[in-house]
């Protein structure tokens, strides 16, 4: 059997894990796992990948940026 542990958590935050419960009866133990599940990507980036991303930040260090604002009026968002 796997030992257990008592946490404190804000009443907020209990409330928060409340409304992620799939059902009433589903644990604490589970919606935290699940959560934690969501957030851990096993897939490593590609190489091309890496390399957009280091390409973006570099557009980014040379301020070669578009505002939102450019963006909406190209498109005609509002």
């Amino acid at each position: 059997m796997q030992a257990a542990s008592s946490i404190y958590i804000r009443e907020d935050l209990k409330t928060q894990l409340n409304n992620l419960k799939r059902n009433p009866k589903e644990s604490y133990n589970d919606v935290i796992e699940r959560l934690v599940n969501l957030t851990v990507d096993d897939e490593p980036l590609s190489s091309d990948a890496i390399k957009g991303l280091e390409e973006g930040l570099e557009d980014i260090k040379k301020g070669n940026l578009i505002s939102e604002k450019d963006i909406r009026k190209k498109y005609g968002v509002k």
